[in-house]
């Protein structure tokens, strides 16, 4: 007799989800993580990942991590999303080597150096795009397949409809951040810790510079914005209602974002999300009840938005009337009463709730907190007497009477009308840690199949969901039942008993013949040999990896030095025609053009070719949306020699075309590699990241042709480069640059820093807006080692500056290489030339 009852894994519930990718700061977290339904785990290792200040883990740790991960059925990216400076490399290649050895599934890549180091290690490595490479257009994710990229994470301000439009025209699977802070700046595009304190973003040390108040100076008048002080802080992004229009798109992988936060954060996130995938993939719908979005506030939220899925509506990304975690709303003060609070209710409180008060920096009212130790219901027909406290359940609603530890907080700092929130609730925290802390809880699914043959050993094969296999059986053959023949039920319950074990069984199949005979102990005794074996055979994934060094082959590819510049040539960055006309005058040759006003463009050609010999090039933005390809396409048009490309959509439609192009700061070539790319794609110069120091800068010099370079030696560093636009939000009625009036155009705006200094604010042609340093960096102080190198193209860039002001600073700087001044000299007259003077910066940074 034979029996069989099979269900395939394949057509378990979740299987066909789109991937749901939690982060991972530690062990803990990854723990958190795997029990509370990831699919795929991210998570960084010490150095060189965009979230330094993580405790991450060591390489040596990525085999042991990688097998967990494996028999749990669970994918490890890890994150190397950071700039690699030329003195990294040797060491980057031997992380990449340790990383593909031991079965990570995918490295997250930030350089475009290291995506190619990582292909010439290993062809067999996944390499994911990251969302620091600034994707926001199809053109993105055909440059990150050129690379290697097997998926691309797209970046956060982009909307549904964006969203469809580049999974419609791209190939590769595409990974959308649905969950956490958002930063107010492109990732990968904020230089702003690195210009105010040596901390660069491209290097996982952000300051969160943009968590910090501002004030709006609009043509030099302070404005009175009362209590919006944070205007650069957005609130987090949590769309876990639009999970079901995400799966319809096709998007591959929703990502949590959260490696600093704890792993409470983690459980607690992770499992909300699963479930909203897990109904939207059944069809089913779903909506989160109040206790749900209020227990992820709880566990972290500067308040919850949609951020860009929705299309710019600059009014609601940003508040502005607080930038720190705050949990869930619990009403505002309505009294003070001797030792208690009374505040109508809008979210329920309990006796051991974490509770704060909102400050107030300008009437000196002092942020406090405290733990909530009583809670009784205010009766309205008799709110002048004793309230009697409540039991351990505490209220939902209603007018409540709080009391606090007595060392807690001073009651007499505490106003009416103050915001109170929910910041703790050690009942949920309790619940959280029982869902990591212990045994396992989430079951790998398993396929068994008994073969029970008398005259044959019992045989039990097992297939699990991980993709472990195994097969045990008997030494001795089954012998024929004289009483009680084995029945599949029976089996079924027998070998289904693996409730101490990881696995759960999913589907069974038996083949009886012959009536055996099939003792209980030798069947626990198979089962359990078979789950030992399926632990210690997760599939390893076999890569092939190149036996010797690659590095030593990538750089010879890399022309030897054709020979120093005998004269280095200045070019100047303007911004105004008034800007290009007295940088002319002054002798500059090649100009760059960079408008607020698209239309301006022809101007600046034309005051350009003016002058015989003068080469002009027009900068693109620095970000590509979909349906903003028309630009290059006007750009061209204009009379132009070339295009100052920041984007791949620039630089793919220069390609193309065959328009000469010079590669920009916003590409971040950081390296050899990375600068040889984009020659390698026709750049005619490589302008040098940012984010180099003087002593990176100079081992690029001597790693690549310097006449592949461009150095900007003077400018005023692009700080934030923003979707948001301050402008609609705070000095215009319109949500969006539809409806704004375009305040832009007809003000000048400074954003004031708590310091005092006064950041020039401009939009671009897309409305974008970049936040400008007050104070102008300059190499000055390096220029006779930059010569000494061999770097022939120096570049000066103009904000604001008058064309006086322009015709100065280029002065100063053309006597400097001609040794007309001492660079020192030099430093000191240009220290003299603005309201702040000027800073080493970055340059100096080591």
């Amino acid at each position: 007799m034979s029996t069989a009852e099979v269900t395939s894994i394949e057509s378990l519930p979740g299987l066909t989800s789109p991937e749901l990718l939690a982060p991972a700061g530690d062990r803990t977290c990854l723990i958190a993580a795997i029990e509370n339904g990831a699919d795929a785990i991210y998570f960084g290792l010490r150095g060189h990942n965009a979230r330094a200040r993580a405790v991450n883990f060591d390489p040596s740790e990525l085999p042991e991590v990688m097998t967990l991960l494996h028999r749990r059925g669970v994918k490890g990216y890890v994150t190397l999303n950071t700039l690699a400076f030329p003195g990294e490399l040797a060491d980057l290649e031997a992380t990449i080597r340790q990383v593909a050895e031991s079965g990570v599934d995918a490295l997250i890549v930030q350089d475009v150096g290291l995506a190619r180091l990582i292909r010439a290690v290993t062809p067999d490595l996944e390499i994911h795009a990251s969302t620091q490479m600034s994707v926001t257009g199809a053109e993105g994710v055909r440059l990150a397949r050129e690379l290697g990229c097997s998926r691309v994470i797209l970046a956060r301000e982009l909307s549904l409809r964006e969203i469809a439009r580049i999974r419609e025209e791209s190939e590769l699977p595409i990974e959308v951040f649905v969950h956490g802070a958002l930063c107010v700046a492109y990732s990968g595009q904020c230089l702003t810790s690195e210009a105010l304190g040596g901390r660069s973003a491209n290097r996982g040390e952000c300051a969160q510079a943009c968590r910090l108040p501002y004030e709006i100076v609009s043509d030099g008048v302070l404005q009175d914005l009362r209590d919006i002080k944070y205007l650069l802080s957005p609130q987090d992004l949590a769309a876990f209602d639009l999970i079901p229009q995400l799966v319809k798109l096709g998007v591959a992988s929703l990502k949590i974002e959260g490696r600093l936060k704890t792993p409470e954060y983690v459980a607690n996130i992770t499992r909300h999300y699963r479930k909203a995938i897990d109904e939207a993939v059944a069809g089913r719908t779903f909506a989160f009840e109040r206790r749900e979005i209020q227990e992820m506030e709880l566990s972290f939220s500067r308040g919850f938005s949609h951020g860009f899925f929705d299309g710019n509506n600059h009014k609601v990304l940003v508040r502005g009337d607080y930038a720190k975690k705050r949990g869930v709303f619990v009403g505002e003060v309505a009294s003070v009463v001797g030792s208690r609070v009374r505040i109508d209710l809008a979210a329920p409180v309990k006796p051991g709730d974490g509770l704060v008060f909102d400050g107030d920096e300008e009437t000196h009212l002092p942020e406090q907190g405290g733990r909530i130790y009583e809670v009784a219901r205010v009766d309205p027909r008799r709110p002048d007497r004793n309230q009697t406290p409540v039991g351990p359940e505490g209220l939902l609603a209603g007018m409540a009477e709080l009391g606090f530890g007595r060392r807690d907080m001073d009651l007499r700092q505490v106003r009416p009308g103050q915001r109170a929130w929910k910041t703790d609730d050690p009942e949920l925290t309790r619940r959280l840690r029982q869902s990591f802390e212990g045994p396992p809880h989430r079951k790998v699914f398993l396929n068994l199949k008994l073969r029970a043959v008398v005259g044959e050993p019992l045989r039990l094969m097992g297939q699990a969901s991980n993709g472990a296999c195994a097969e045990v059986f008997t030494e001795s053959p089954m012998a024929r039942a004289e009483n009680r023949p084995a029945t599949r039920e029976d089996l079924h319950v027998q070998v289904g008993r693996l409730g101490g074990s990881i696995y759960k069984l999913a589907a069974f199949e038996a083949e009886i013949e012959g009536e055996p005979m099939v003792p209980r102990s030798v069947l626990n005794a198979l089962r359990r040999e078979l789950v030992d074996q399926l632990d210690a055979s997760p599939p390893k994934k076999q890569r092939a990896i190149s036996d010797s060094p690659v590095l030593p082959e990538l750089r010879p590819s890399i022309p030897k030095f054709p020979g120093i510049e005998a004269n280095p040539q200045l070019s100047a960055l303007c911004r105004t025609t008034g800007q290009i006309e007295a940088a002319i005058a002054a002798g500059i040759r090649t100009i760059y053009a960079d408008y607020q006003e698209i239309k301006g463009y022809k101007e600046a050609v034309s005051a350009s070719k003016a002058v015989p010999g003068v080469t002009i090039y027009l900068a693109t933005p620095r970000i590509q949306k979909p349906g903003e390809s028309n630009i290059f396409r006007y750009l061209a048009n204009q009379g132009a020699d070339g295009m100052l490309i920041r984007n791949a959509g620039g630089l793919l439609y220069c390609v193309d075309h065959g328009i000469p192009f010079v590669a920009d700061f916003a590409l971040n070539a950081a390296n050899e590699l990375a600068v040889a790319y984009y020659q390698g794609r026709g750049a005619k110069r490589v302008t040098a990241s940012y984010d180099l120091s003087f002593e990176q800068l100079d081992d690029l010099l001597q790693a690549v042709p310097p006449n592949w370079l461009e150095i900007v030696i003077h400018q005023q560093i692009p700080m934030f480069h923003m979707e948001h636009c301050v402008f609609c939000a705070f000095l215009s009625p319109g949500t969006d640059k539809t409806n704004c009036g375009r305040p832009c155009d007809h003000h000048d705006v400074k954003l004031r820093d708590r310091v005092g200094m006064d950041h020039p604010l401009k939009a671009d042609v897309g409305c974008r807006n970049t936040l400008f340093n007050a104070v102008p960096q300059t190499a000055a102080e390096y220029l006779p080692r930059l010569i000494g190198r061999g770097a022939g193209h120096l570049r000066i860039e103009f904000l604001d500056d008058s064309p006086e002001a322009v015709s100065r600073t280029i002065g100063l700087y053309a006597d400097a290489l001609t040794g007309l001044r001492d660079p020192k000299l030099l430093w000191r007259d240009l220290k003299a030339t603005g309201k702040y003077g000027v800073t080493r910066g970055a340059l100096a940074i080591l």
